[in-house]
This record gives structure tokens, sequence and C-alpha cells, in this order.
């Protein structure tokens, strides 16, 4: 069983070595906690969702479907795009331009790279689309998004084409807020092979301007295979998206994607106006990663749960997918360390998270640890003399229980980063376990 090091509990690790590497993580950690809070928004105080949460529990006894480690939860269909996206492997999202007639206070756009370009110019991606394709590249998911994607229509069109002749048995979606989409788009997008597409709604806009994007909707249920609803869930917001899940399952739409509500370092006035706070602790594991959709906000998963079990109570029709901001990441992780697993024989991959693991001590257990692992024949270790320390696979620590059952270990989690051409491994967090404690099927 694994422990979380805090600063309530790292005076309980006893080798000072070990204590002494712990603490460098919780820095960083407190050092990350002050640099959010130049963003003007607090964090809540309260203990964010645990994965082994209860209602979880009862609505996988249901038939509720967990995976990626519980990141991604979803009742009935799911787009298979969702189930590529937690490796991203054959996967790809492109873009036209930036450029979006609505005005989403959640909105993250302004992260991605080149986004005061794209405010100005467009992209013709099915020109790159053509070069990856003739350096071989192959994907099974392609995607269009923005911005609006439906303000270059022209450019929009020719994507999918390109797509089509290219990759003619990928799944293919696009992205919108139903912004300049008519029946006779929804024909033509048909008529070029588009598989999904994916309505944005905003809970916010006027009834007038939610009935016309529901029109579209179901306008779209009629020409195209696959018809899906992915928005942000508001944690204040449960009895209205109660409402739109009912209408939504009404139009026969395949599902809906609810996300987790992200701040993305912007519009802290608009995200404090509304009493929305960021999660106490925004990641499991900190690291820079590559999907810019910012800070989770605390509550929203958890009305995210509740819309689950709302679609379980009134055994709605259309799948229901809760997509959390750590489900985002997994793909990047993946990339990052599979090709090399191999190249670290001291680590193991997790396939729960995928982030490559170690076991590991410090300072005074180093040698009896290595005595005994030499005894055994178990020579995947790594030993470094300055750290004073020594890794090795996690799965060796069943066979140290016998010997040292309350020994205090650490269990390493790192991803691979390249530099010059050269693959290193980067430590990004302990945690606390011991051999007799350890178990693979929860702890790796």
């Amino acid at each position: 069983m694994l422990k979380k090091i805090t600063q309530d509990n790292i005076a309980d690790i006893a080798n000072p070595v070990f204590r002494a590497n712990a603490q460098v993580y919780l820095d960083i950690e407190a050092d990350f906690k002050r640099q959010i809070e130049s963003f003007g928004l607090a964090a809540s105080t309260r203990s964010p969702i645990s994965p082994s949460d209860p209602l979880i529990d009862r609505l996988i006894s249901r038939g509720l479907t967990a995976a990626n480690d519980r990141k991604s939860l979803h009742k009935g269909w799911i787009s298979p795009s969702c189930v590529s996206c937690r490796t991203g492997v054959g996967s790809i999202t492109c873009s036209i331009s930036m450029q979006c007639p609505r005005d989403c206070f959640f909105c993250f756009n302004p992260n991605q790279d080149n986004y005061e370009r794209l405010q100005c110019e467009i992209d013709d991606p099915s020109i790159s689309l053509r070069e990856m394709h003739a350096k071989g590249a192959r994907f099974k998911d392609i995607a269009l998004t923005g911005g609006e994607p439906l303000l270059h229509k022209v450019e929009t069109e020719r994507f999918f084409r390109t797509a089509q002749e290219l990759y003619p048995d990928a799944h293919t979606r696009l992205y919108t807020s139903g912004a300049y989409l008519d029946e006779a788009y929804l024909r033509l997008l048909a008529g070029i092979g588009l598989n999904e597409i994916r309505f944005s709604i905003k809970t916010d806009d006027p009834p007038q301007v939610l009935e016309g994007i529901l029109q579209l909707v179901a306008l779209a249920r009629k020409h195209l295979e696959y018809v899906v609803v992915e928005m942000p869930v508001m944690p204040d917001e449960l009895d209205l998206m109660k409402d739109l899940l009912i209408r939504l399952d009404a139009l026969g739409i395949d599902a809906i994607n609810l996300l987790e509500l992200c701040f993305p370092f912007n519009n802290a006035d608009e995200f404090n106006r509304r009493g929305y706070k960021l999660k106490s602790e925004q990641f499991r594991v900190l690291y820079n990663y590559w999907y810019s959709g910012g800070l989770p906000i605390d509550g929203s998963e958890e009305t995210c749960l509740r819309l689950l079990e709302f679609a379980f109570e009134r055994d709605l029709s259309m799948g229901v997918h809760y997509c959390s901001l750590e489900n985002k990441f997994s793909g990047q992780v993946f990339q990052q360390n599979v090709p090399y697993q191999e190249d670290f024989a001291f680590c193991t991959l997790s396939q729960r998270d995928y982030f490559l693991k170690s076991a590991k001590v410090f300072g005074n257990d180093v040698e009896p640890i290595k005595r005994l692992l030499n005894k055994q024949g178990l020579k995947r270790y790594h030993r470094d003399g300055v750290a004073q320390s020594l890794e090795f696979p996690p799965t060796y620590l069943q066979r140290l229980a016998n010997v040292f059952p309350d020994m205090q270990v650490a269990l390493s989690y790192h991803i691979v980063e390249s530099d010059g051409g050269e693959s290193f491994l980067r430590e990004l967090r302990l945690d606390l376990v011991s051999p007799a404690s350890f178990d693979p099927s929860t702890d790796l």
C-alpha cells in the first residue's frame, strides 16, 4: 500500500537521506502552489475525490466502465477516439485557426502554441496531413478543431476530403460550436466521409441560442454516423445538466463527454465571480504536460460523477463519459515512456498510468539491499553513489518482504526526456511503501 509523502508525515521517514530526497519534491510542490496563487484564483481546502471513491465503486457495480486508472469513466457507448486518446498512438488533432465567434470564459486557446498568429492567419492542415503521410505517418484517428473550424468551410472540406483519401479507414471527427453550420453543409460532411461531429454547448447561452444549437444537433443526427456533445461541467449546475442530458438523450445522440472544468490561467475575475476555486490537489504527478487546459476546478469532478449516477437512474440510452483533466495527460506519458521502457532495466512501466517506476532505497539501506539482491540473483538495479541510492524494479519488493518487511522504501515515478538525441530519466515524485505492504496490482 502506497502512502503519499506530505509535510505532515515526512518526519516519520527514519532514513535521513530518503527524507532529504522526499523533501525536494515537497518543496517543488510548495513552489508550484505559490506560483498558481499569482493567477488570482484561490485553491479549495477540500480534499479531492479519490479514484477509489465509494460512488465510483457503486457505479462500477452497476455497469460503469472505469478506464485509464479511473481517469476515464463511462456508461454505454464511447467514441473510439476517446479510447485512442488514452495513449495518443495513431491520433492527430489539427486546426485551421484559433478564430472563434464565441467568448467562453473557460477557453484555453490563448495557451496554445501560435495562438496570436492563428488569430490573424490561417493554416491549411490538409497540406500538413499530406506531408506526414508522405513520411510514413499512420493515423487511425484524425480530428479538426479550433477556434471554430466552420469559419473556414473551404479548408474544412479540403481537410476531410484529404483525410478520406489518405486514411480511408481512420475515424474522423469535427469539433464545432455549431456556428455557421446548416443542413446543406452537414450533407456535404457526410458525403466526404466525416464520421463524428462534436458540439460544444454553453450553459450560459440565452435560451434561443441553446435551442438553435439543439436543432443543429438534431439535424446532425439525421446525416452523420456519430453525434457527440462535449462540454465542461460547472460545479454548481447539476440540475441544469440533468435537464440537458434528458433533452440530448431524447434527440438520440450517441454520447456526451463531460469534461472537468479547468481554469486556463486567465479570466480569474469571472471564476471568482462564480465562486469557483481550484482543486486542492491539481495533479497526481506534477509535470510540464503538453495539454494546455489549465488547472482543475473544485467540484466539477463531483458534479460529473453525480451526472453519471443520474444516467444510470434514468437509464439514458446515450453514452455518458467523464473525461478528467488527468485523462488528457496519459497519452503524453505513454508516448514519452513506452519506446524507452527496455532502456532502463531497473524500472517497470506502470500499466495504470504509464510512468516508469522504480523502488528506491537510500543511505545506510543501500548495502544490505544490494547484498540481498545479489544473493537472490536479482541484478536489474542501478546504484548512484552521488545520490546514495539504489533503484530496482518494484516487483523485487516482494522478494525482500521476508527479510526487510518494514523497511521504508520510495516508489519513484519517472518520465523519459530527450536532449540532443540522448534520452534520460527525469524523476517526478516519491511515494512511501514497504516490502510487506507493496501490492503490485494497486501500487504499480
